[in-house]
C-alpha cells in the first residue's frame, strides 16, 4: 500500500486526501503535517487511514510519496532541516517554486516532480500538470481524474498563469448575480439562475469532438443577445488585457523563486 504524506494542509491538501478516498477500495495510508491543524483534524477524524503527525520530519519519515504544499512565502520556515531520503518521491505543488529551489532547500537526491492539482481533483475530474514526467507521481494523479506531463518547466509556468484566472470567473458570475438583484430579483433567486446557467454551460466542455470557439458560436444566435454581449462587452481591447494579464504572471512565475 502507498504511503502518502502531505506537508501543508490547506484547501489543495483537503482536496487531495477527498479525491484519494473518493475511488474506495485500497486507498492508501495518508500521514499530514501540523500545519493546517483545523483541517488535518477534521481529515484524520472523517476517514480511516489518516493520521496527524506531530511534526514535518515524522511525515517524511512514514511517507513514500511527500506532497510539499506549503505556500512558496512559508517554504524556508517549513521545510528548513527536513531530511528527506534520496528512496522517497517529493512532489511540489506549490505556485512559483521550481524544483530547482526545493532541492536546494532540501538539499535532497530524491525526485522532484511539480504538479498543479485543482480543487476539483477531490471528484477525481480534474487533470494535473506534472513536470517532469515520472511514472509513479503520474500514476497516482491518473487516478485523480487525469495527468498531463510537460516537456519543460516553461510549459508548465505557462499552464500554472492559466489556474490564476479561476477566482475572476467566479467573480464575473458574482456580478452577473448582483446585476439581476438590482433590477427586483430577489438575491437568493439571481444567485440560483445564475448558478444554473453556467452550470448547465458547462456540461458543454465534456463534449471534446468540438473545439471551445465552436461551442462558443454553436451557444450564439446571429445577431442575437450572446452576440450582443460578445461584441460590445468581450472587445479586442478587453482581450488584451487577459493576455497582457496572464504575460504579467508568467514572467512572475518565470522568476527567482522559479529556477
Amino acid at each position: 500500500m502507498r504511503r502518502i504524506g502531505i506537508i501543508g494542509v490547506g484547501e489543495i491538501g483537503r482536496a487531495i486526501v477527498d479525491g484519494l478516498r473518493a475511488g474506495g477500495g485500497d486507498a492508501p495510508e495518508v500521514f499530514l503535517s501540523p500545519r493546517g491543524a483545523r483541517t488535518a483534524a477534521e481529515l484524520s477524524e472523517r476517514y480511516g487511514s489518516v493520521l496527524v503527525c506531530p511534526d514535518n520530519q515524522a511525515v517524511v519519515d512514514r511517507s513514500d510519496i511527500v506532497i510539499i504544499a506549503v505556500r512558496g512565502q512559508d517554504r524556508h520556515e517549513a521545510l528548513g532541516g527536513l531530511r528527506v531520503a534520496a528512496d522517497k518521491i517529493v512532489i511540489n505543488v506549490m505556485s512559483g517554486v521550481g524544483n530547482g529551489d526545493l532541492r536546494r532547500t532540501l538539499d535532497t537526491g530524491a525526485p522532484l516532480v511539480r504538479a498543479i492539482p485543482l480543487p476539483a481533483i477531490r471528484e477525481r475530474r480534474a487533470v494535473t500538470v506534472t513536470y517532469p514526467s515520472h511514472p509513479v507521481v503520474d500514476g497516482l494523479f491518473e487516478d485523480l481524474g487525469g495527468a498531463l506531463p510537460v516537456a519543460d518547466e516553461t510549459a508548465f509556468n505557462v499552464l500554472s498563469a492559466v489556474t490564476g484566472t479561476l477566482t475572476a470567473h467566479y467573480s464575473y458570475l458574482a456580478t452577473l448575480t448582483s446585476w439581476v438583484a438590482g433590477h427586483g430579483i430577489a438575491p437568493a433567486d439571481a444567485d440560483g439562475y445564475v448558478r444554473g446557467l453556467f452550470q448547465g454551460v458547462g456540461r458543454a466542455l465534456d463534449d471534446r469532438s468540438r473545439s471551445l470557439s465552436r461551442i462558443a458560436a454553436d451557444h450564439e444566435t446571429p445577431n442575437g443577445n450572446n452576440e450582443r454581449v460578445r461584441t460590445t462587452w468581450f472587445t479586442a481591447a478587453n482581450a488584451e488585457a487577459l493576455t497582457q494579464a496572464l504575460d504579467d504572471l508568467l514572467l512572475h512565475l518565470e522568476g527567482p523563486a522559479a529556477e
